[in-house]
């Protein structure tokens, strides 16, 4: 296995352009002269310029590719306001078709996805969904009390917890706020892990509010990955308005893998709201509504003996569904399929 080093993300959001035009240029380089003829290509996206970088391996090996989309870009990045000159955001666009008509096959990993490309024009026969998997080998139900939550001083207390990405897509707006008006509960503490382009921000904004109840903690190794989610007794997923129609966090996963109940901000027609619904493993709130937010928490708060359930019932639908093997078995039918094809 190879890998090539990308920069970690951080504030520098403009400055993450060059960082994976580096990415691209060594891995192109390293794919054409230090990997064998591949039979097929397998290409996450984003970021959405990498399909530009499995059309040209594919040419020179003359190899099928296969474009996984793990966000549609360049529809985040509009929405979000990062991508606002025009003339840009149609270059953006015509770089989207040019790949997604290039590709031999297109799997996003939402059924919504699936929906919002073929809106794009592209063929039905060219999609086939396929979720991204959680370990649930590795990511098990752990103790609730362990080295992290002694570590941390969360023993005893009701324990909300974020973990992961600190970036544009989630509203901590709306977590802060909850946070500040849940604060008469002296045994309910936020924890939020992570890193990305709002760290700064959010650690000033701590201080800024003088919030007490929430500890903002680094990215922990992966091994550790396990007894953070065991610390927690219940999980947020806070997404800002529109983000849960164009990303997927799969975080989701992770927090049913460990069989934690969630509360997800999300629209009521998005995929995520979907999944906690269907699965019964949380609530789903609407997103940008700090209110509505803190009211879930409390009511998770005040009502305890429901969650065990709800965290069992997640762990039950992603080892059903979103299980290594049972992802790995759609992508081996899928790769047999077009192989078969050639």
């Amino acid at each position: 296995m190879l890998h090539v080093q990308v920069a970690p993300k951080g504030s520098r959001i403009w400055a993450r352009a060059f960082d994976y035009l580096r990415y691209h240029g060594l891995g192109t380089l390293a794919g054409w002269w230090l990997v064998n003829k591949p039979d097929i290509l397998l290409v996450p996206s984003p970021p959405l310029t990498i399909g530009l970088q499995a059309w040209l391996l594919s040419l020179l090996h003359r190899a099928p590719f296969i474009y996984n989309v793990q966000e549609v870009y360049p529809d985040v990045a509009v929405r979000l306001g990062v991508l606002r000159n025009r003339t840009l955001i149609r270059l953006m666009e015509w770089v989207e078709r040019f790949i997604y008509s290039r590709a031999h096959m297109i799997t996003p990993i939402s059924e919504w996805f699936c929906r919002t490309l073929s809106i794009k024009n592209i063929p039905a026969d060219k999609l086939r969904v396929i979720s991204n998997f959680v370990d649930t080998d590795f990511m098990r139900p752990g103790d609730r009390l362990n080295e992290f939550s002694t570590e941390h001083n969360l023993d005893g207390k009701f324990v909300v917890l974020y973990a992961g990405n600190i970036g544009l897509t989630q509203c901590f707006e709306d977590v802060l706020t909850a946070a500040q008006n849940l604060a008469h509960l002296a045994d309910l503490q936020f924890v939020i892990v992570g890193g990305g382009a709002r760290w700064t921000w959010l650690e000033a904004e701590l201080a800024r509010r003088g919030v007490s109840n929430v500890k903002l903690l680094p990215f922990y190794p992966r091994s550790r990955v396990p007894q953070i989610y065991g610390s927690s007794d219940l999980c947020l997923v806070p997404m800002k308005a529109g983000m849960a129609q164009e990303t997927f966090p799969s975080k989701i996963y992770t927090i049913m893998a460990a069989a934690r109940p969630a509360i997800v901000s999300a629209e009521k027609d998005s995929e995520l709201a979907w999944v906690v619904q269907t699965a019964g493993c949380g609530w789903a709130v609407p997103p940008d509504d700090a209110a509505a937010l803190t009211a879930a928490i409390e009511s998770a708060y005040r009502q305890r003996d429901e969650l065990q359930n709800k965290g069992q019932q997640g762990r039950e639908y992603v080892m059903t569904h979103h299980s290594r093997q049972a992802v790995a078995q759609q992508y081996h039918q899928l790769i047999s399929e077009i192989l078969g094809q050639s």
